[in-house]
């Protein structure tokens, strides 16, 4: 059986991934969505090293009177720039949201939860952009722009639940691994996002505020930054765990390989975080840091997901509109 995606040309392969998808097309898109997403977290982070964060001072608009940037006596061209270079991405991110969403609409046959999971992305980035237009006129209020963070780390979840699901089938969830050992990664999940939170804490509290003129949390900076510490030591103790677990109870390779990821990115990550911290938090080493906040919450979200299987059951709906010619 040849399929459409099958063609030779890259362009209509391309058309053919979102229109007549496959399982595989479905999942790289939902990959490309977990990619995209977590670049925008880091070119954010950006934006704020840069001191850009109110590059462009309003929101829709760059300027009072433009949505593109324009000379401003007040603001940097270089700022400005930066800021609203970051805001297109926005489109290409709701770009890929809306990818999913046609691929998942379009599978043969449609399955509800993959479908949903889609709709997550498109409205998430809407709803992500709309908070963004609040830090930009709250002049990047610490409480706003760590909310910004977590919104998108909210995302990635949905984008990587999309990408997992899409690979299962339909049937009840099936164990591979003891109930205990799911329980402890899904605490070691939890774990992780209080990890997320203490970090948005330390990075609210401490310099590249993103502006001169924002205000920052009225907090000890080395008290957080010892509680943001102390929380990842529990992090990488309870990732120690969960591999010792997987191991002695011989459990599925993928699962044990996918604890194993999360506890490099985790060692490499805390190298990142105590260089900067001794170095007086350059910029260069803050951008490195999200990026790798971002990588151990994936890598998180990949355990947990190693932990269970779904069989495939016959779907209960009707086939979507491109069944009859993906199989022709």
């Amino acid at each position: 059986m040849k399929l459409p995606t099958d063609n030779p040309n890259p362009f209509v392969r391309f058309w053919q991934s979102v229109w007549a998808p496959t399982t595989r097309s479905l999942r790289g898109w939902a990959m490309a969505s977990v990619v995209v997403n977590a670049g925008i977290t880091v070119t954010g982070a950006g934006v704020r090293v840069t001191a850009s964060g109110l590059g462009c001072p309003t929101w829709p608009k760059c300027t009072p009177d433009s949505f593109i940037p324009v000379a401003h006596p007040e603001v940097s061209p270089l700022n400005m720039a930066v800021e609203f270079g970051n805001r297109l991405l926005t489109f290409l991110v709701l770009a890929v949201g809306l990818a999913c969403v046609v691929a998942a609409l379009r599978m043969a046959p449609r399955r509800v939860t993959v479908v949903r999971l889609a709709w997550l992305q498109p409205v998430g980035i809407v709803a992500q952009a709309l908070w963004g237009g609040l830090v930009v006129n709250t002049m990047l209020n610490p409480f706003t722009v760590g909310v910004h963070y977590l919104l998108s780390s909210g995302l990635i979840a949905a984008c990587w639940m999309l990408y997992a699901r899409a690979g299962e089938g339909d049937g009840p969830v099936r164990a591979v691994a003891h109930r205990d050992i799911r329980r402890l990664g899904h605490v070691l999940l939890a774990a992780v996002f209080a990890l997320l939170v203490a970090g948005v804490v330390v990075t609210n509290t401490g310099p590249h505020s993103g502006d001169e003129v924002a205000s920052r949390f009225d907090l000890d900076i080395e008290s957080v930054a010892r509680v943001h510490a102390d929380v990842a030591y529990v992090v990488v103790g309870l990732t120690f765990a969960l591999m010792f677990a997987l191991h002695v109870t011989n459990a599925p390779r993928a699962a044990r390989r996918a604890a194993l990821a999360l506890l490099g990115v985790e060692l490499l990550q805390g190298v990142i975080g105590y260089t900067q911290w001794f170095l007086a938090v350059p910029a260069a080493l803050v951008l490195l840091h999200v990026l790798g906040s971002t990588l151990v919450w994936i890598a998180a979200l990949r355990v947990v997901t190693s932990l269970r299987e779904r069989d495939t059951q016959p779907a209960s709906v009707s086939p979507s509109p491109t069944e009859a010619a993906a199989v022709a």
